[in-house]
């Protein structure tokens, strides 16, 4: 699919709902199957509900919700009505909460029980509470808005790991484009699956892949509000038997560690995605060894939407991101913007109509990561290979000047993962009579010392490239989407 083969005028919900047949299964929740017609029954008296609390095309509903039925629903209804949509973790505190109020002004809060008192806290004066009155006595049909390819349709939030969460501002074209490039032409997603998300549907990731992907062709997501954890994904699993496990490499080094993971029956999973941050090669195999379901890493974002680099089913290539998804182009540029030579490193730059028309009231930051219409200018260096794959070598803010030479933290973190006793670790420089020594955070499974570890890095890597200091802990930060959270750690430093 092409930006030509889309029609003008275009409503996410009718393309990603009402299509579908209304006896298939649309989500699994602990409360038993949803069908796509009770669905979009259930979306059209959310669509009516906001309507009568005054909410029009154009205007921001921020979702503030547990993983359910109601939160797909809810989303789907402002998104019938032409609403633009913003969502935020459930598990916040209320200065977070405070922040995304004041950010996104929004029309309506929607909350539930998990959400609603740190949002009054925060200062919510047009919070509604989610609960079955709110939908009670409200039509089940639903004209959709008049919307076109090109209005505003989502917010997407930058992880907020580098400074205050952005939002990313996308058309409505976005989805469906990203639905046809990436879930059916590199995950080939088809009517029978039914897929398993780890992050919860806040993180777009998340959400896209379990609750508008496989809607594209009427499969199923699995939705739950409980947070994620390695017993609940177990179970979860021997439950429903998913074909495709939505994975970040965070727990994905918890599920080989854990105790039962030699006794969990993995054989319905077809594939499983990777993505959010590095997934070391020495994961990648642990994962093999332990489950041998194929790992489909790759590597997206809200500025562009979604995934844009994966690996292909039957054709991951271990260490790295894969090739481009068709439809996007993506060029390695120097510091002065010009391409760099295949094998040396530099900033990825993608090209495709999904990316972000703005950061929304950042215009500075805005001109810097879209240099150019439908282009991303990312943080991320990678270098390309001659068959087309690409490999992560880090953030470009987080490398580290060591000893005059610039390391990349994600080099020594893939080099202690290889190390037995090694579960998860990070890499961050620390300042030790003004120059800069790499510190490692290491989380193990069998006792070993810092000692060991650094020379068990200066055996493997230049010589400067050891951590100089090694500090043992129980877990490592994450943020809310899961993703390691590197600030947290430079603050312990």
């Amino acid at each position: 699919m092409r930006y030509d083969d889309i029609p003008a005028s275009f409503n996410i919900a009718s393309y990603f709902v009402d299509r579908n047949p209304p006896e298939r299964t649309a989500l699994l929740t602990s409360s038993g199957p949803v069908s796509y017609g009770e669905l979009a029954e259930l979306v059209n008296k959310m669509g009516n509900a906001l309507l009568d609390l005054g909410v029009r095309q154009g205007d921001r509903v921020l979702l503030a919700l547990s993983d359910g039925a109601d939160f797909v629903a809810a989303w789907y209804g402002a998104q019938k009505i032409g609403a633009v949509t913003a969502e935020v973790y459930t598990y916040l505190r209320v200065k977070d909460y405070k922040y995304f109020l004041d950010y996104v002004q929004p029309v309506v809060v929607l909350a539930d029980d998990t959400t609603a008192e740190k949002m009054r806290e925060a200062g919510a004066t047009n919070l509604v509470v989610l609960s079955p009155e709110f939908t009670d006595g409200k039509s089940s049909t639903l004209e959709a808005a008049p919307t076109t390819k090109d209005d505003v349709a989502i917010w997407k939030f930058t992880t907020g790991s580098t400074g205050a969460p952005k939002a990313c501002v996308l058309a409505a074209r976005s989805p469906l484009l990203s639905f046809s490039w990436y879930a059916r032409g590199v995950l080939d997603i088809q009517p029978s699956d039914v897929v398993l998300p780890v992050p919860k549907l806040f993180f777009g990731y998340a959400r896209d892949m379990t609750a508008l992907f496989p809607f594209g062709v009427g499969a199923a997501g699995i939705v739950f509000p409980e947070r994620s954890t390695v017993e609940t994904l177990f179970e979860l699993i021997a439950a429903h038997r998913p074909t495709i496990l939505v994975n970040v490499p965070t727990m994905m080094s918890a599920m080989v560690s854990h105790p039962l993971a030699s006794e969990q029956d993995f054989s319905s999973v077809r594939l499983c995605t990777s993505a959010g941050e590095a997934l070391p090669g020495e994961l990648y195999r642990r994962w093999m060894d332990t489950f041998g379901v194929e790992v489909l890493d790759g590597i997206g974002s809200s500025e562009a939407y979604h995934i844009y680099m994966s690996n292909r089913p039957g054709e991951s290539r271990q260490g790295s991101l894969g090739q481009v998804v068709p439809g996007y182009r993506a060029r390695v540029v120097g510091l002065d913007g010009d391409p760099v030579p295949d094998g040396e490193p530099g900033r990825l730059e993608i090209t495709g109509e999904t990316v972000a028309l703005e950061y929304w009231d950042a215009p500075e930051k805005s001109a810097e990561t879209f240099p150019r219409p439908h282009t991303v200018l990312s943080g991320d260096l990678v270098t390309k290979d001659a068959d087309g794959f690409f490999h992560y070598r880090g953030r470009a803010d987080d490398l580290l000047k060591v000893g005059g030479v610039w390391v990349a933290p994600a080099e020594i973190e893939n080099c202690l993962l290889a190390h037995d006793a090694v579960v998860e670790c990070a890499v961050v420089g620390y300042q030790e009579n003004g120059l800069t020594r790499p510190r490692a955070f290491v989380v193990t499974a069998t006792e070993v010392t810092a000692g060991q570890l650094q020379d068990f890095v200066r055996s493997r890597l230049a010589p400067h490239k050891y951590p100089r200091d090694v500090r043992f802990v129980p877990a490592l930060p994450k943020t809310a989407s899961g993703k390691l959270d590197r600030r947290a750690l430079k603050g312990d430093t």
